[in-house]
C-alpha cells in the first residue's frame, strides 16, 4: 500500500539498470534531450514531463504518468511515443542548473515523499551529460 503519491510536474525519469534518476530543471534546460540521450545508451523511459512519485516502504518509486505514458517531447520533432517502463525505485535525484559547482565532495540530500534520496546538480550543457548521469547513479545513487 502506498505511503503517499505525489505528481512531479516538469520532471523527466529514466531508468538506468533497473534504478530511476528523476530530473528537474526549469523549461528548456534539456531534461528530455538528456532523458533520449541515456535511452540511446539502454536506459528506458518511465516519464517526460510529468513523473508520478510513489512512497512504499520507505522507498520512492517513480511511473508514467497515465496522460502523458509512452510519450517524450523531442525538440523540433514534437511529441514522439517511446517504450515505456511501468516503475523503478528512484535512487538518484539531478537537477539540470547552469549554477551548479564545479565538483562535490558528495551528494546533497532532497527528501520527496518522505524519502531520503541523493541529489546532484549538473550543468545542463555538454556532450558529457549522459555519461556523467551515469557515473552519479554509479557512485551516489541508492542500491537495492
Amino acid at each position: 500500500m502506498a505511503d503517499a503519491v505525489r505528481i512531479a510536474k516538469q520532471s523527466t525519469c529514466v531508468a538506468i539498470g533497473g534504478r530511476a534518476v528523476l530530473i528537474e530543471g526549469p523549461s528548456g534546460t534539456g531534461k528530455s534531450s538528456l532523458a533520449l540521450r541515456l535511452i540511446d545508451r539502454g536506459g528506458e523511459l518511465i516519464g517526460d514531463d510529468s513523473v508520478l512519485l510513489e512512497a512504499r516502504n520507505g522507498r520512492l518509486f517513480a511511473q508514467p504518468h497515465p496522460n502523458t505514458r509512452g510519450l517524450m517531447e523531442v525538440r523540433n520533432l514534437g511529441v514522439l511515443p517511446f517504450a515505456c517502463r511501468d516503475e523503478a525505485p528512484v535512487a538518484l535525484f539531478l537537477s539540470l542548473d547552469r549554477e551548479a559547482p564545479r565538483f562535490v565532495d558528495s551528494p546533497g540530500r532532497i527528501t520527496l515523499l518522505g524519502v531520503d534520496l541523493p541529489y546532484l546538480r549538473l550543468w545542463p550543457d555538454g556532450d558529457s551529460l549522459p555519461l556523467k548521469t551515469e557515473l552519479a547513479l554509479l557512485h551516489y545513487g541508492l542500491t537495492e
